[in-house]
């Protein structure tokens, strides 16, 4: 894939118990978007943080949480980023979705040079 230069980054802050279709939101979130060809997407897990109900959610020792913060990032080109954005307009019904521009200095997949 010869993603160069200018794009944007997609951030969408969700809960790990959030669900989509009987399965993790953010598992579903990244399935749609492997399908919609965009050129990959990460799952990261937080360890506390709160939104827009200001209910903390903390992986404490002592106070495990079952619903810890879970960010999914994806770059891709603009424009296909942006056919992605009704696609999780009907998958997400809390949580917070960001765009940025980035610049990608390289993007490189197992053999290449």
């Amino acid at each position: 894939m010869g993603l160069k230069g200018e794009a944007k980054l997609l951030r969408i802050f969700v809960g790990e118990s959030d669900r989509y279709r009987g399965r993790p939101l953010y598992e579903a979130i990244v399935q749609k978007a492997r399908e919609a060809g965009l050129a990959g997407a990460s799952v990261f897990r937080g360890i506390m943080g709160y939104g827009a109900h200001s209910r903390i959610h903390s992986a404490r020792l002592l106070r495990l949480s079952e619903d810890l913060p879970v960010m999914i990032e994806i770059v891709d080109e603009a424009e296909k980023i942006e056919a992605f954005l009704p696609v999780l307009d009907g998958m997400i019904a809390e949580g917070l979705v960001t765009l940025e521009r980035v610049e990608v200095v390289w993007y490189r997949g197992r053999g290449a040079g």
